[in-house]
């Protein structure tokens, strides 16, 4: 498990190498800032001031290597326009991304789990074609009509829940979150509905696929000629087999709620990381961008890891299967 474990922090480390040239050089590549930082008026000396003061009057690699060296002190900046750290204003904001994300996920896992289930378990049933017709709407509706339609319909119509915003954040252990007060739930349930529709509908489908294939192998086939008891076959048998590939999904899938919350952020006035990265492309705040783009990319090299290392414990074979190459 160490070398498995080593061998992927390493591959870790190259991809992390990759994605800090792919993600400078990008957002480089964007638009000069200071044609919409500094004021149309401005005279041409006060423009050199600012270029100059920005740091944007080097060259492209000096100014890489540069953000390297404050990449390797935990430094990725100022923000042009708060002028505040962009690391700290990034980090400030991922919290409510966080919860957000976290809330839509368990949603989707205990939802979309016991209907894909039953949908793998008894497909000609009623109930288990109309959770497969349900998962299609789900895949298709647009994201951001889903999120007016849940405002216009419990907000708006029904005044059951706000209609955005973030709840007052309750206090535990120390964490200060919204998932721990009422306010904060109120506030939370909308948006995190609306990020996890296509997750349960992706999760719905996967599980029904798996189920349909584990339990025709030899040993459901063999535990049922046992005469173990059918709940003991799905709980324990079936539901070891189809937990690979869910976990892999559901870990990658994790990192993309993080990452493209974007829209149901925007739909909601939820004062999350996705919202302020829309609001710093706009005025093209280089260091807020590559901030962002940085931390979702180490997420994303951590939850693989994760991944990785939980695939290794539910199927041995990936481990050595690593070692022997």
């Amino acid at each position: 498990m160490t070398v498995f474990i080593i061998r992927r922090l390493l591959q870790s480390l190259l991809v992390l190498a990759a994605m800090t040239v792919i993600v400078f050089v990008g957002v480089y590549a964007i638009g000069n800032p200071i044609d919409i930082l500094i004021a149309p008026d401005a005279s041409e000396a006060e423009r050199q001031r600012a270029i100059v003061s920005l740091g944007l009057d080097r060259s492209l690699p000096a100014q890489y290597f540069s953000f390297i060296g404050g990449l390797l002190q935990g430094d990725l900046g100022r923000s042009f326009v708060f002028n505040e750290p962009a690391l700290t204003l990034v980090l400030n904001r991922l919290p409510a991304t966080l919860e957000l994300a976290l809330a839509a996920l368990m949603m989707s896992v205990f939802i979309g789990v016991p209907l894909g289930l039953w949908a793998g378990l008894k497909p000609e049933s009623v109930a288990g074609r109309s959770i497969m017709v349900g998962s299609i709407f789900g895949f298709s509706l647009p994201n951001f009509w889903q999120g007016l339609m849940l405002i216009l319909l419990f907000a708006v119509l029904l005044g059951w829940f706000p209609a955005g915003g973030r709840g007052v954040p309750g206090e535990f252990m120390g964490f200060r979150s919204s998932l721990f007060s009422l306010d904060g739930w109120q506030h939370l349930i909308l948006p995190a509905v609306n990020l996890a529709l296509f997750k349960t509908s992706l999760i719905i489908r996967l599980t029904r696929a798996s189920v349909r294939e584990a339990i025709n192998l030899d040993f459901v086939k063999f535990a049922r000629a046992k005469g173990l008891r059918e709940s003991r076959i799905i709980g324990i048998h079936v539901l070891k087999v189809i937990m690979i590939p869910l976990v892999t999904v559901i870990g990658l899938e994790f990192g993309s709620l993080i990452a493209f919350a974007v829209v149901t952020e925007t739909v909601f006035a939820w004062p999350g990381v996705g919202k302020l990265i829309i609001d710093s492309i706009f005025v093209l705040d280089r260091p807020v961008i590559v901030s962002y783009l940085i931390v979702i990319v180490l997420m994303f090299i951590t939850i693989n890891l994760i991944v990785d290392i939980l695939y290794s414990v539910f199927d041995p074979r990936v481990r050595l299967e690593d070692v022997g190459t």
